[in-house]
């Protein structure tokens, strides 16, 4: 075809424009369908469970799953902040290694295998009756009305809700069970004896928000800005507004790095330290009386109480150990009245007996025991003796670190000691301050997870074996007799006071292992704690760990303890039961300062985890169902006692009913 260059030009751009119209985009409506930026969501308070302080968190929930938590600002504890530990309830509650159904070893057995709820709880109950019958003395060798077995262990714990524990210690109580213990043994329990001598009990005194009234805060062992931030807040604060901090402990760490003054100790000297500081107070009290509250000492103290005269300590024996405890008595007039010196200068009174038996801490024996630099120590002194001024406060701090020693009561007691001689007992400011180390870590004590101690805690002790009737009964009978109509609803206390276990032994943490290794106890319940890592010799303990016949683990993970099993020679049967994390409950808890706070639940657990009290509800239940109709063992223990904690649950117990 013969084409010239006009008539190309014209072709092309007719064919263009074609084409061009056959690519046009179409016209669309503006109203396309986008992603949402935001989305609905509820959002619920929980409280956090990884020490004793209490933060409170605001978790966002979406389809039964935690999306988010931060720190709740409404809480006057934490005002909206977290540590890195309570930041991670998310991740615990997200994990995907968490326990989604039961787990069953038999003995023997190299593996694990699934096993239903209804068989877990049928087969545990059947292990606890059976050994219970087989090992259930009603009598001791002295004929004395004992009605426990030896044979079966419970340890832990610390974490669940205060309803929870009580549903534990009052199934243990009823099963005749002796040898209960929780985490408190290995961690705060020495100071709660030393509390109690001190100022009548065992908790801290005061609480984190009035550290921020002190004039001057000693942190005595533990490592207390990064332990406990959130709290450690309020120590600073105070420092902000002119306090001191002093720390003292054999490393130096991020606390002494905020503090003011910084002394560094022996591990285990931290008596002769604190030793030395009352004797500073109490020959200055001496030589400058005008710098302490003189009538707190002499009025609110028993400093001026007059002692037996054939009273004698260390100082004044060759043994140097304390005279016979007959001379461990009071002067009194013909009324019974305690006689008192309230110039503090008879050599027989508290005041005088105390500073002869410190004397002995002078400076340059503190710097020889302790190491610590002796400028350090005397500023110290006296800068901790300051806040022994009216109008002035001064807190002491400590944790586990100062009680986990074979002298920590002794430890905790001269920091009682210190603390009643400057007067800073029962003032904003003061106190003398233990930090646990779970939120629960009180309440779960207080309800009776410890051999010693009923719910209740020492208000509330069980019977001994001496005590064989109610009227025998030393401890306060008025609140012994509330708690056993309260279980057994229809029975009079005085027969339902004998169905209660007596005690006449030691059942704490290291007899306990004893008497597995021993193979006294038989089986062993351990509610959210880790016994095969906990304790300060863990080969030791998962050598005794392997005798036992049984185990039952409540855990949200496969814990060491749980699979002690795999390190081989071992028939014990484990059964491992997935627990709910605290933001999948709800309940209360008591903080170390003593605050009840309530946590709702957030979360679905995961898989067929269950809570602490589903579990603990519904195994009782069906060990009373076992014991339907036997008469013997103490079988009325059982049958009798009250659990009726449906409420309006379709998946009973209802926590509020508890």
């Amino acid at each position: 075809m013969d084409l010239g260059r006009r008539d190309f030009l014209k072709a092309s751009a007719v064919g263009g424009l074609a084409l061009l119209t056959g690519l046009a985009p179409k016209k669309t409506l503006a109203g396309q369908p986008v992603i949402p930026l935001r989305k609905q969501i509820g959002e619920i308070t929980t409280v956090c469970p990884y020490c004793g302080v209490g933060c409170n968190a605001i978790m966002s929930l979406s389809g039964g799953k935690l999306v988010h938590l931060e720190g709740d600002p409404d809480c006057p504890i934490n005002e909206g902040s977290l540590c890195p530990k309570g930041a991670s309830l998310f991740q615990v509650a997200n994990n995907e290694d968490r326990l989604t159904k039961v787990k069953h070893r038999s003995p023997g057995a190299s593996d694990w295998a699934d096993m239903s709820w209804d068989d877990a709880i049928a087969a545990v109950a059947t292990r606890i009756k059976e050994t219970r019958d087989r090992y259930f003395d009603e009598t001791d060798e002295s004929g004395n009305i004992v009605n426990r077995t030896m044979a079966i262990a419970s340890l832990g714990s610390v974490f669940p809700n205060t309803e929870e524990a009580y549903l534990m210690s009052k199934m243990l109580r009823a099963l005749g069970i002796v040898y209960i213990e929780n985490e408190a043994r290995i961690c705060v329990s020495a100071a709660v004896a030393a509390d109690s001598e001190t100022v009548g009990r065992g908790p801290m005194s005061n609480h984190w928000i009035d550290l921020g009234n002190s004039d001057c805060i000693m942190i005595i062992g533990g490592n207390f800005a990064e332990s406990f931030p959130v709290a450690f807040k309020w120590a600073t604060r105070a420092r902000e507004k002119g306090a001191k901090i002093i720390h003292v402990d054999p490393r130096f760490t991020r606390t002494s790095a905020k503090s003011d003054l910084y002394a560094r100790v022996r591990p285990g000297s931290d008596i002769a330290f604190v030793g030395g500081i009352i004797r500073y107070v109490t020959q200055d009290m001496d030589a400058n009386p005008e710098n302490y509250n003189m009538e707190y000492v002499k009025e609110y103290t028993n400093a001026a109480y007059l002692v037996d005269p054939a009273f004698a300590g260390p100082a004044d024996t060759e043994t140097g150990l304390f005279s016979d405890k007959s001379t461990w008595a009071w002067q009194k007039d013909g009324s019974g009245n305690i006689l008192k010196d309230t110039t503090l200068s008879d050599p027989n009174c508290v005041f005088q007996l105390l500073k002869k038996h410190f004397a002995r801490y002078t400076d340059d024996k503190v710097v020889e025991i302790t190491g610590t630099d002796k400028d350090t120590f005397q500023e110290i002194c006296r800068t901790f003796a300051a806040t022994g001024q009216v109008g002035k406060a001064g807190a002491i701090v400590f944790s586990s670190s100062a009680c986990q020693h074979s002298t920590g009561t002794q430890l905790v007691r001269g920091l009682g000691i210190l603390q009643l001689l400057l007067g800073n007992m029962g003032v904003a400011g003061g106190g003398l301050n233990g930090i646990t180390g779970a939120v629960n870590g009180l309440g779960c004590t207080l309800q009776g997870l410890v051999n010693h101690w009923g719910p209740g805690a020492g208000s509330l002790r069980p019977p001994q074996a001496s005590e064989p009737d109610f009227a025998d009964y030393g401890g306060n009978k008025a609140r012994f007799a509330s708690l056993l109509k309260a279980w057994y609803r229809d029975t009079d206390h005085h027969t339902s006071y004998r169905y209660y276990p007596r005690r006449d032994g030691d059942y704490s943490w290291q007899p306990l292992f004893k008497a597995i290794d021993d193979g006294i106890i038989k089986g062993l319940i351990c509610w959210g704690i880790n016994p095969a890592v906990s304790g300060p010799n863990s080969a030791e303990a998962r050598r005794i760990l392997r005798k036992l016949e049984w185990m039952v683990v409540i855990d949200l993970w496969e814990t060491e303890t749980a699979s002690v099993w795999q390190l081989g020679d071992c028939d014990t049967e484990v059964f491992l039961l997935p627990a709910a994390h605290s933001v999948e409950k709800e309940g209360s808890v008591c903080n170390s300062g003593r605050w009840n706070q309530w946590r709702y639940k957030g979360a679905d657990p995961p898989g067929e985890a269950k809570s602490d009290l589903w579990i603990v509800y519904n195994l009782m239940r069906k060990i009373k169902t076992l014991y339907m109709g036997q008469t013997t063992k103490n079988a009325a223990a059982i049958t009798e006692l009250t659990w009726d904690y449906a409420g309006y649950n379709t998946d009973p117990p209802d926590v509020h009913e508890v």
